[in-house]
C-alpha cells in the first residue's frame, strides 16, 4: 500500500466513505457466482462419467446423454456415434467456456470493483489481472460470449434436424449480434486509449 494515499483514505467525510464502502456489497454477487460455478462443475463431471458408461456399453447413461443434448433420430439409438460424442464434447467444452467467463467476472470483477487481491508476485497470477480495468474486462467478457455463442451454434447446426428453421436463423442473427458488439466494444476501447495516449 502507498503511504502517502492512506492519510486521503482515512480523511474522507462519512458519506463519502459509506458511499464508497457500499462496494463490499458486490462480495455476495460474487460468492453467488462461484456457487454457480460449483454447479457447472458438478454438470461437467455427471456428463462426463455418462459419456465414458455410454462408451462402455452402458444404455441408462446413453439415453441420458440424448435426452441432455436433445437429440432425436428416427431409429432407436442403441449404441454411441460420431454425431453424439460430438455434440456432447462441445456440451462440455461450453461448461468450460462459461466457467472461464465465470472466473473473468469474479477475479476481474472484484479487482476492478471491490478490492485489490495483491496478486502481484504470485505464480498464478492471470497474465490479463495485471493490466485490467473496466475497459478491458468489457472486450474480454464481450470475446469469451462470442465464444460460447459459437459453441451453442455449432450444436445446433450439428444437430439441426431437430430445430425449426426459424430458430437456427434466430442463433446465427444472435451470433452476428454478439460479434458485431465485441468489435464495436473493441474498436471503442481502442479509440478511448488513443485519445487518452494523446492527452499524456
Amino acid at each position: 500500500m502507498n503511504p502517502a494515499s492512506s492519510p486521503k483514505t482515512t480523511n474522507l467525510r462519512p458519506i463519502p466513505r459509506f458511499i464508497f464502502a457500499s462496494r463490499w456489497l458486490q462480495l455476495p454477487l460474487y460468492l453467488g457466482l462461484i456457487a454457480a460455478q460449483g454447479v457447472y462443475v458438478f454438470h461437467f463431471w455427471i456428463e462426463l462419467v455418462h459419456l465414458l458408461e455410454a462408451a462402455f456399453g452402458s444404455q441408462t447413461a446413453l439415453q441420458a446423454l440424448i435426452t441432455s443434448i436433445g437429440y432425436k433420430e428416427t431409429a432407436t439409438v442403441t449404441a454411441l456415434n460420431e454425431t453424439i460424442i460430438m455434440l456432447v464434447v462441445l456440451a462440455l467444452i461450453d461448461v468450460v467456456m462459461i466457467s472461464n467467463l465465470l472466473i473473468m467476472v469474479i477475479v476481474g470483477g472484484y479487482e476492478t470493483f471491490v478490492s485489490r487481491m495483491d496478486l502481484e508476485g504470485h505464480p498464478d497470477q492471470p497474465e490479463w489481472l495485471s493490466h485490467v480495468n473496466a475497459s478491458v474486462l468489457k472486450v474480454k467478457l464481450a470475446t469469451a460470449i462470442i465464444g460460447i455463442s459459437s459453441i451453442h451454434l455449432l450444436k445446433t447446426f450439428i444437430n439441426a434436424a431437430n430445430y425449426d428453421e426459424k430458430v437456427l436463423i434466430a442463433q446465427t442473427a444472435i451470433h452476428i449480434t454478439f460479434l458485431l458488439s465485441a468489435m464495436a466494444i473493441a474498436y471503442t476501447d481502442r479509440l478511448m486509449s488513443r485519445t487518452q495516449n494523446n492527452d499524456h
